[in-house]
């Protein structure tokens, strides 16, 4: 099995675009969370949400293409230049066939499936947008990336709800593994702070009610109740070692395991007793051939919902054993809210950049762990520290687990 390094990053988030916009946030504690004025949300239940106030595609990318493509892919192909860019990666250089691109989004176009619905109900099937479909559906993302760069490798779409980023990385790790690709551009992109986003998850109790941005998301913290929607994208370029070796490439970090489980349990909850999640981070320690005392830090799925941080914290348990009361942990989406589709892949790259910079930011919010959340969750502050080891994990709405472990780059 080949080896597989991250060699470029990208990165379109509430707290900076860019990846260098976004990690400074991160060191400096930055709350990306505001209240809502995509559109009116007086009559909603959520107030906050975390939004992407200054992005215009047009500055990034030519605006025929903007125009032809939902939000959600706009993030996409712009942390896939980003992360191309940041790797040197020369298109004309390769042999496109074996340039892949696995990026994944856990809705896809809503904001547009709204507007179009609209037409429908108020003007008629005749006024519905010719490109209604495509702009809409959830694999454009891969597909606009892949025809922005001309990548002609294979082109997967991962939707496993808030699982995605971190599924989508994690099949494109292996797609290099058994050689399908030499290059992988890989990720996830979500943007559904819309009505109808915010309005379901809110119906479904999901949501933090919390008007305060600065209160809002409390991942583990006994006041906390329920997440904050976010939207962006995170891209990574993942390589086989000897491709990125070949043409002199700088390796951020090796990934080195991946698991993959269902909890069988039920639609919106994990399971209870975390054996699933346990079982995706055991999967991907065993797969590294590491014990869990070598693993100093996981990025939570941490939502800041009674049962993630609660089931989640037993997973960690279950995992870890007594290794678990030493591991450093927290949750990312403290400060940017939770980006669905995109949150684990934004999540990887603060693994891969704690790692380079050997620091491992704190749980923003957290003042007082709630009963059952005894772990390390960096309250208070940061904390540098060498990181050789980190795990990544992310939980999807229907059981769906996914744990991702990387490690700092040794030749």
């Amino acid at each position: 099995m080949k080896r597989v390094v991250v060699t470029g990053l990208g990165a379109v988030t509430p707290i900076g675009i860019g990846v260098d916009n976004f990690w400074n946030g991160i060191k400096e504690g930055k709350v990306g969370i505001s209240t809502i004025n995509k559109f009116d949300a007086s009559d909603f239940k959520a107030k906050v949400a975390g939004q992407i106030n200054d992005f215009n595609a047009k500055e990034y990318m030519d605006p025929k293409a903007a125009k032809r493509m939902d939000t959600f892919c706009q993030y996409a192909v712009v942390a896939a230049n980003e992360a191309v860019k940041d790797a040197g990666l020369e298109m004309e250089k390769e042999d496109p066939y074996m340039v892949g691109i696995s990026i994944g989004s856990g809705i896809g176009g809503l904001e547009i499936t709204e507007k179009e619905t609209q037409k429908l109900l108020e003007k008629g099937p005749g006024r519905i947008a010719p490109l209604a479909v495509p702009l809409m559906i959830t694999n454009m993302a891969a597909g606009n990336v892949s025809i922005a760069l001309g990548a002609k490798g294979k082109s997967l779409n991962v939707v496993t709800a808030c699982a995605t980023g971190t599924h989508s990385i994690g099949e494109a790790y292996r797609s290099i593994q058994c050689g399908d690709a030499d290059v992988m551009v890989a990720g996830g992109t979500e943007s559904c702070i819309s009505p109808v986003g915010v309005g379901s998850f809110a119906a479904l109790t999901a949501l933090s009610t919390t008007e305060d941005p600065m209160e809002a998301c409390k991942p583990f913290d006994q006041d906390r109740n329920g997440f904050v929607m976010g939207e962006g994208a995170g891209v990574v370029i993942l390589e086989s070692l000897e491709h990125a070796e070949a043409r002199g490439a700088k390796i951020y970090a090796e990934v080195v395991g991946y698991g993959a489980t269902s909890d069988a349990f039920h639609i919106t909850s994990p399971a209870e007793d975390g054996s699933g999640a346990a079982r995706a981070m055991s999967n991907a320690m065993n797969e590294a051939g590491i014990e869990p005392s070598q693993v100093e830090y996981i990025n939570a799925h941490g939502t800041s919902t009674h049962h993630n941080d609660l089931f989640e914290t037993k997973a960690i348990k279950l995992a870890f054993g007594d290794a678990a009361k030493n591991v450093k942990v927290n949750s990312t989406k403290s400060m940017v809210g939770h980006l669905l589709g995109a949150a684990g892949a934004v999540e990887f790259i603060t693994c891969v950049k704690s790692i380079e910079d050997s620091y491992v930011h704190q749980t923003v919010g957290l003042k007082n762990p709630d009963e059952g959340c005894d772990l390390d969750y960096c309250m208070g502050s940061g904390v540098n520290m060498e990181v050789n080891y980190a795990i990544s994990n992310s939980l999807g709405f229907g059981g769906h687990n996914a744990s991702i472990l990387v490690k700092k780059f040794v030749k």
